[in-house]
Parts: C-alpha cells; sequence; structure tokens
C-alpha cells in the first residue's frame, strides 16, 4: 500500500471556505448521478483568497456520456481532456474541468502524454464535494499516483547520488513548469514548494518510500537517458497540448480569450489588452497573441 494514501486523504479532508463548498456542490448538481468529486486545487487554495480571483475546480465524473448525454462534448472530453469551462457562485468565479474517474487515474501516472494533471496534484487540493466514500477513495488511490510520478521522472536526472526529498521537488516543478506554456515567473517552482515546506518534506518522505517498497515488476525506474528523453517529449506534448486545449476552449468556454489574457496579466505582471477583433474570432485571436507574448517573456 502507498505510504501516501493516509497523507492525502488527511489533505483531502481538510476544511475549505464555506463558500468554496457550496460553490462545488452547485457544480455537482449540475451533472448529476454523474458527479463522482469536486476538486479544489491552485493558487486561490495556497493564499485563501477568493474576491476578484478565478478558483480552481477539478469535476471527477463517472463517464463523459453520463455527464453529458448524447453531446459532441463526450467526443471532446475523450479526444482532447479535459473540457473546461467557466462558473459562476455567489459572486465568485472559477474555471472546471471535467474528468472521468478512468482519466483521472490514467493521467496522474507515468504513462501520462502531458504533465498538466499529475503536477497539478502533487500539489495541494481539497475535497470540496464528494458523492460517497467509493469516489472519494478512488480520487486519493489517483492522486497518490502523482508524487510518484514526479519522483520517477525527476530522480534520474538529478543523477546517482541519494537526493534530499526538497530538491528533488524543486527540480521536479522546474521540470513540468518547463513542459506547459506557462505566465508564471521564473521563482514560481519554488515558490509552490516553499509556501508550505513541512508538508512537502512529509509528501517526499512517504514518497520516497513508497518507491522503495513498490515490487520491480511494477516499478517505473528509468535510466538517466531515458528520463531525459521522456521530458524532451512532455516539453513538446505540453505546449502542443496548450494550443490545441486553447482552440477548444473557443467553443466550450465562453470568455475564454479574456480568462488567457487575465491569467497571464496576473502572472507575469504585464498588461496585455484583449481587441474586440480577437473576443469575436478566438482562436485566431489567441494564436496571434501567443509570438508577441514568447517575444516578452510573459509565457515560456
Amino acid at each position: 500500500m502507498s505510504h501516501l494514501i493516509p497523507l492525502i486523504e488527511a489533505e483531502l479532508a481538510e476544511p475549505v471556505d464555506p463558500r468554496v463548498s457550496a460553490f462545488a456542490a452547485t457544480v455537482a448538481a449540475q451533472y448529476g448521478d454523474a458527479s463522482r468529486a469536486v476538486l479544489f486545487y491552485g493558487s486561490c487554495l495556497r493564499t485563501t483568497e477568493l474576491e476578484g480571483q478565478m478558483l480552481d475546480f477539478y469535476l471527477i465524473v463517472s463517464t463523459y456520456e453520463a455527464a453529458y448525454g448524447k453531446s459532441w462534448l463526450v467526443r471532446a472530453n475523450k479526444l482532447l481532456p479535459p473540457n473546461v469551462f467557466p462558473a459562476e457562485h455567489d459572486g465568485l468565479v472559477a474555471k472546471i474541468a471535467v474528468l472521468s474517474e478512468e482519466d483521472f487515474h490514467h493521467l496522474n501516472g507515468l504513462d501520462a502524454s502531458a504533465v498538466s494533471v499529475w503536477a497539478r496534484f502533487s500539489q495541494p487540493s481539497r475535497l470540496a464535494w464528494c458523492a460517497n466514500d467509493t469516489a472519494r477513495g478512488k480520487v486519493a488511490a489517483a492522486i497518490a499516483r502523482a508524487p510518484i510520478t514526479l519522483f520517477e521522472l525527476t530522480l534520474p536526472v538529478l543523477g546517482t547520488q541519494p537526493q534530499a526529498p526538497m530538491l528533488i521537488w524543486h527540480r521536479g516543478f522546474e521540470l513540468t513548469y518547463g513542459a506547459e506554456l506557462r505566465a508564471e515567473r521564473t521563482n514560481r517552482p519554488g515558490s509552490v514548494v516553499d509556501a508550505d515546506p513541512d508538508r512537502y518534506q512529509r509528501f517526499g518522505l512517504a514518497t520516497m518510500v513508497t518507491l522503495q517498497d513498490q515490487d520491480p515488476s511494477e516499478s517505473g525506474e528509468l535510466s538517466t537517458a531515458e528520463a531525459e528523453k521522456r521530458w524532451k517529449v512532455l516539453r513538446r506534448n505540453g505546449k502542443l497540448l496548450t494550443l490545441a486545449r486553447l482552440a477548444k476552449a473557443s467553443g466550450t468556454y465562453a470568455g475564454g480569450i479574456d480568462y488567457l489574457a487575465w491569467k497571464i496579466n496576473r502572472h507575469a505582471g504585464t498588461s496585455y489588452e484583449i481587441k474586440p477583433w480577437q473576443r469575436k474570432w478566438p482562436i485566431l485571436g489567441a494564436l496571434t497573441m501567443l509570438p508577441r507574448l514568447f517575444a516578452g517573456g510573459a509565457i515560456k
């Protein structure tokens, strides 16, 4: 059994602001019996600031068919998970990413084609709403795969000498942030760990013990060359997937281009303004933003 499970279960059970719980319950209610769990994560969880911010939720559903019925959204969520939607409740706003239980489990693992899910769930999260104990157990088991994946991919690139957990976390998040188109400043990966060093020390030690106890047949141990090759693929996939998801969001996320500009300005300290024509043709508008933002260092 993973030594991470008790830590994750305890962390998921920590209370959140009642407004977050109420918001999560309304999100779950929209999808009826398909809803299995709503996870709250990200910068608003770290800072506890809610007003004027964009909250981050992951809605875990039983299946996409159960969530959407006979809709093109089923195919979109399967081909390029997750689907992302805006939501508003009681003066708060959020973006909702939707994954099935099966995809959530898979995308936290070593065979995921991109870092986006396991990189986020290596960080703290809260179970803001849950259907039942069975769903709670599946969520905890899926999240337990995330730090294992991060460590298995990071340890080989650090060399053969034993490494302290905090060094692994810092280097691991540097690599994951480099594997996506991110708007954050260059010190962001380190600040994530430094915000709660005790937490990362405990989770890091539990991750290392879990890796040591793994059955050799289940281990994803990689050589340095294999790990470096995997990171190269993850960097390529991550940047391509970011662009593809941006294009998809134009059909699922109202005001998605304004959210993109808001997030870039917030994290990169820029003052980019969206023009009317970019709102009219959001895919083209978003793509025309990229060269200027790359040149200015707003995204990397």
